[in-house]
């Protein structure tokens, strides 16, 4: 049987961030196109020698000056009326950022690159409303069972910015007595030695990740969970 097929892949990033002022996801301003006078997640079309991940990879620097560590594939989007050029199936990633280790520069086929907080988003381009609310949905729930969150704090950080951090991103208040005990029991949070002044009280110790402790303990069979 004859099969008659046109069709394009792409890629889109869906990176986010945080800082002080919450959960912030990086976007674009499309130079050219129907949508030039809206907002969209960095991404584009994967090149014919190119693998997907090294697609999403290049659009992300290319179009943000972005380079991340840490991206999974989220999930493939491919509604036939996704794109009002054509036929387009586009394979979206997840990443994790601090807005702080990254300078942004926007090029190529964008003309502005900027953090959003996720509370406060512009028009988006696309189905890419729908993109960022299945990648949120990701971010929360895997924030529960692997320990992702280090990716977004400074190396350093006193404990009471992760459990701020864990209760912006999951937009629920936590026990902040049993959260901490859960986490420094399982022994990959260790004190710097060093403490940070905060306000009026006694100065906090600092923290950081072991992510090589954590790699351990996972091959051994640890169950990171946070509910």
């Amino acid at each position: 049987m004859e099969i008659k097929q046109n069709i394009k892949i792409a890629v889109d990033a869906i990176v986010f961030g945080y800082d002080k002022e919450g959960l912030k996801v990086l976007l674009i301003s499309p130079k050219y196109g129907k949508f030039k006078d809206f907002w969209a997640l960095p991404g584009g079309f994967v090149k014919d020698n190119e693998t997907l991940i090294k697609a999403v990879k290049r659009e992300l620097k290319e179009e943000t000056g972005v380079k991340t560590n840490y991206l999974e594939q989220l999930y493939t989007f491919g509604d036939l009326d996704r794109d009002p050029r054509m036929r387009v199936v586009s394979v979206a990633y997840f990443g994790l950022v601090n807005p702080k280790h990254s300078v942004l520069k926007a090029d190529t086929d964008a003309k502005d690159a900027k953090w959003f907080g996720i509370d406060n988003l512009p028009k988006l381009a696309y189905d890419h409303n729908d993109i960022l609310t299945v990648a949120l949905s990701r971010l929360q729930s895997k924030l529960q069972y692997q320990p992702i969150g280090f990716d977004l704090l400074n190396k350093s950080f006193p404990f009471s910015d992760l459990e701020t951090l864990y209760q912006t991103i999951l937009q629920k208040n936590i026990d902040r007595r049993n959260f901490r005990k859960k986490i420094l029991s399982f022994g990959f949070l260790e004190e710097t030695g060093e403490k940070l002044s905060i306000g009026s009280g006694r100065p906090a110790k600092l923290f950081r990740f072991n992510k090589k402790k954590y790699k351990e303990l996972e091959e051994a069979g640890i169950q990171f969970e946070i509910n």
